[in-house]
């Protein structure tokens, strides 16, 4: 089940908001649980009973651990938590790629039965981890009840996509948030959760069904011309499809009076590919920093050293998100930008005007998506070519009527912060920090935009989610 699916907007979503309103304090959270084991369980329901035992083990595992008497035990209990999380992480979502690619290298005829990837492993794998991690450093104590624990990684908004939330930052949220539950967070966390839905429906399936078509086309059919419409396309695409997501996460954990992570903050308004990366998939970037970047030795071992860090970091990064050597080579391109940076090229850019940096750096990440987007390393680097030799074949026919209407609202709502008096706007959105006139217009918008879309997804039979295999 998905965001933006009939199922979930007309069935599931009021109903469950309706239990969780009307039932008492102290069952709350056994309504979030329930609600969110058969929100899983709808699209994986074979893979349910999977994240049940391994957070019954990771729950006991870290109770071990905390209540260990020197840092020795403390670190073997670590230890075994990370090897079963990491472990079914392998298995489920790199063996098939590592069999096939030890077939193709050594000739050998390994017979593996193909494994199904659970739904949002990457995700809840993370969360796991900064549990035991944020406990086994001290940052927070860990939570009494497995139940409370279960609540934590299974909580449905963020189960299938994130936000990543980091332990540390939700555990008091589980156990009392009370004052957040008011009305204003509820009314602000539905708002939210319209806008989001538009910009995953109205914005990003229009404008993905044009990447789609391009990228179906043979590779002696694609021009310059079909390499930037499909490369512009998709990289609206998954912004639009990616963020408004993460919108609706975070506007349905307001609703039950949690306040989680921001994940997105106009990304391709950035100067830089370091600054993308400040703006894009935030919780990502803080996970990757706090577990893996710093336990690396950070910045603190020489700048040889930081940027080999660096580098390591983003290769990991690209296989996190898929097991292909597209995203690989994805996750080398974004950190051979992030090393050059940090080494001289951010005082380069010091001397150029910010809308220089900022289309500059935008070519930069849509050449990027063509490298995500194409499993097929060869096609990709063909497209990336084409979209810079200005070859042009003259055929347009898989240009859909409304790809130029698309592309400028996309185009509008991803830079529009360049103008102040519009940021100010976003701002009193996002915050909902403005007068009572101001949020009912926010009120009657999105209950506009829900309608909208719900029209949208009724008409159209494009509606994917780019993260949902992720």
């Amino acid at each position: 089940m998905v965001f933006s699916s009939i199922t979930f907007l007309i069935y599931f979503l009021p109903l469950f908001l309706l239990v969780y309103h009307f039932a008492p304090r102290t069952f709350k959270n056994g309504v979030i649980l329930l609600g969110s084991v058969l929100f899983y369980a709808w699209g994986g329901p074979k893979f349910i009973f999977a994240i049940l035992a391994t957070t019954l083990l990771d729950f006991l595992f870290v109770q071990k651990m905390h209540g260990a008497k020197n840092h020795s035990a403390k670190k073997i209990w670590l230890i075994l938590s990370l090897c079963m999380n990491l472990g079914m992480l392998f298995y489920f979502k790199y063996a098939n790629f590592f069999i096939d690619n030890i077939n193709a290298l050594t000739g050998a005829d390994i017979h593996w039965k193909k494994v199904l990837l659970p739904i949002g492993i990457s995700f809840y794998t993370f969360e796991s981890i900064t549990y035991m991690v944020d406990v086994y450093r001290g940052v927070h104590a860990p939570l009494k009840s497995f139940w409370q624990y279960q609540t934590y990684i299974l909580l449905f908004p963020k189960l299938i996509a994130g936000p990543i939330v980091r332990y540390h930052e939700i555990a008091d949220q589980i156990q009392e948030r009370a004052k957040s539950e008011t009305f204003e967070n509820k009314l602000h966390g539905l708002i939210l959760f319209s806008i989001g839905l538009a910009k995953k429906v109205i914005l990003a399936n229009t404008i993905g069904s044009q990447a789609d078509e391009v990228f179906g086309l043979k590779m002696q059919e694609i021009d310059t011309a079909a390499a930037w419409i499909g490369a512009l396309s998709y990289t609206f695409q998954i912004y639009f499809d990616f963020s408004g997501y993460s919108d609706m996460a975070i506007g349905l954990c307001k609703t039950m009076g949690f306040n989680i992570p921001e994940n997105f903050n106009n990304p391709y308004c950035s100067q830089s590919i370091t600054e993308f990366w400040r703006r894009w998939h935030i919780t990502l970037g803080n996970w990757m920093k706090n577990y893996l970047y710093i336990p690396l030795g950070g910045n603190k071992s020489g700048t040889f050293r930081t940027l080999i860090n660096l580098w390591i970091v983003f290769l990991l990064s690209g296989l996190w998100h898929g097991a292909g050597w597209n995203f690989i080579l994805w996750g080398a391109y974004h950190g051979l930008f992030l090393v050059l940076e940090r080494w001289k090229l951010l005082k380069i850019y010091e001397k150029i005007p910010s809308l220089i940096r900022i289309l500059f750096t935008f070519l930069i990440i849509c050449t990027g998506w063509v490298l995500f987007r194409i499993d097929n390393i060869h096609y990709a680097l063909h497209v990336v070519k084409q979209m810079y030799v200005f070859q042009f074949f003259g055929s347009m026919g898989y240009v859909h009527n409304d790809f130029m209407f698309s592309l400028i609202l996309c185009i509008v709502f991803s830079f529009f912060i360049l103008i102040p008096k519009l940021s100010n706007l976003q701002n009193k959105i996002y915050t909902f920090q403005a007068d009572k006139p101001f949020k009912i217009k926010l009120m009657i918008i999105g209950a506009l935009l829900y309608y909208i879309a719900l029209s949208y997804i009724a008409a159209l039979d494009f509606n994917p989610f780019i993260y949902f295999r992720f």
